[in-house]
C-alpha cells in the first residue's frame, strides 16, 4: 500500500458512505473523473477535506496516477483508512494533479497566510538584527523551536496520555519513515511530547532496550529500539515544557534489544507503558 506525504491527518466528521461508493465505482471505471471530483468538492464544502494553501488550482495538471485509483478502490473496501485517503487527495492537490476549480466556498479554503507563522517569521527576522553572536543564536534557536512546535501541533494526531500530550505527525513526515535496508526493515519515529497536565516534573523512562517504557507492538510481539535520544535514560518534562524525541527500530543491538521484523498482514503501534499512562499510537505501516 503506497504511503504519501501527510498534509493533515484530521477531518471534521465521518465521511458519508456514498462518497466511498463513488470512489469504488471510479476505481472500476463505472463513473467519470468529473463525477469523482464532485465528491471531493463535497468533502471540501463540508470541511472534511482542507485545501492545501499552495494548491495548484492553477493551470497545470498531470495524469491521475494509477496508484491513486487503486487506493480509492481499497478505501471503498475499508483496506485504506479515511485519514490515509484524505491525505492522498491533499497530496495530489498539493502537486497539482487534482484541481477543484475556484468555485468551492471561499470560507472553506485555508488561508494562504498563517498569521501565527507570519508572526514567528517576523521574530526570526528580528533576531538577525542582534549584533552579539551568542545572543543572536540563542534568539534564533528559541524562535525556531516555537516554529517547530507550532508545526507539530497543526500537523499531528494528538494523544493525551496521563499528564503528557503526544503529537505524532505520521509516516512521511521528517523523522518518521519506514524503509528496507537490504533485508532489514527500518522504522524511525519522531514525536513531540508536552507536559500539559501536571504542575510537577514528569519523567519518561527508557534506561536501555530491556528496560524501556516505549516499544513497537505488532499484536503478538514487542520490538525494542535500536537507537534513541533519551538523555541518561530519561526525558524530564517540567510543567508546560515540550521536547521532540526520536527512536529507531531495526537491527538487534543487544542489551535486551529486538531485531525489528515486518509483516504486511499485521498492524503496528508505538506503545507507551508508563506508570502515569498507557496507550498505543497507530503507525499505519503498509
Amino acid at each position: 500500500m503506497l504511503q504519501v506525504p501527510m498534509i493533515s491527518s484530521s477531518f471534521a466528521q465521518e465521511i458519508p458512505d456514498w462518497i466511498k461508493t463513488n470512489a469504488g465505482w471510479w476505481a472500476e471505471g463505472i463513473i467519470t473523473d468529473d463525477d469523482f471530483i464532485q465528491g471531493i468538492q463535497f468533502l471540501i464544502k463540508e470541511g472534511i477535506l482542507k485545501v492545501p494553501s499552495a494548491q495548484a488550482g492553477s493551470e497545470e495538471s498531470a495524469e491521475m496516477p494509477q496508484w491513486f485509483k487503486t487506493n480509492a478502490g481499497w478505501w471503498s473496501q475499508g483496506i485504506v483508512s479515511d485519514s490515509e485517503f484524505i491525505s492522498s487527495i491533499q497530496y495530489l492537490m498539493k502537486i497539482g494533479v487534482i484541481t477543484v476549480g475556484a468555485d468551492y466556498p471561499a470560507a472553506e479554503k485555508e488561508s494562504s497566510v498563517d498569521s501565527v507563522l507570519e508572526s514567528l517569521e517576523a521574530e526570526l527576522d528580528a533576531c538577525q538584527e542582534i549584533t552579539i553572536t551568542y545572543k543572536r543564536l540563542d534568539c534564533e534557536k528559541e524562535v525556531k523551536e516555537k516554529m517547530n512546535y507550532y508545526w507539530y501541533k497543526n500537523n499531528s494526531d494528538v494523544y493525551q496520555i496521563g499528564p503528557i500530550t503526544f503529537y505524532y505527525p505520521g509516516l512521511g513526515t521528517e523523522g518518521n519513515d519506514f524503509f528496507m535496508q537490504g533485508d532489514q526493515p527500518i522504522l524511525t519515529v519522531r514525536i513531540l511530547v508536552e507536559n500539559s497536565g501536571s504542575d510537577e516534573n514528569v519523567s519518561m523512562m527508557c534506561t536501555g532496550p530491556a528496560v524501556c517504557n516505549y516499544d513497537v507492538w505488532d499484536g503478538t510481539k514487542a520490538f525494542k529500539y535500536s537507537g534513541m535520544d533519551f538523555t541518561n535514560g530519561q526525558i524530564v518534562l517540567k510543567p508546560g515544557t515540550k521536547r521532540v524525541f526520536n527512536m529507531l527500530f531495526g537491527p538487534n543491538i543487544g542489551y535486551g534489544g529486538t531485531k525489528f521484523e515486518y509483516d504486511s498482514s499485521k498492524d503496528y503501534v508505538f506503545r507507551v507503558s508508563e506508570p502515569w499512562g498507557r496507550a498505543e499510537i497507530p503507525l499505519n505501516i503498509k
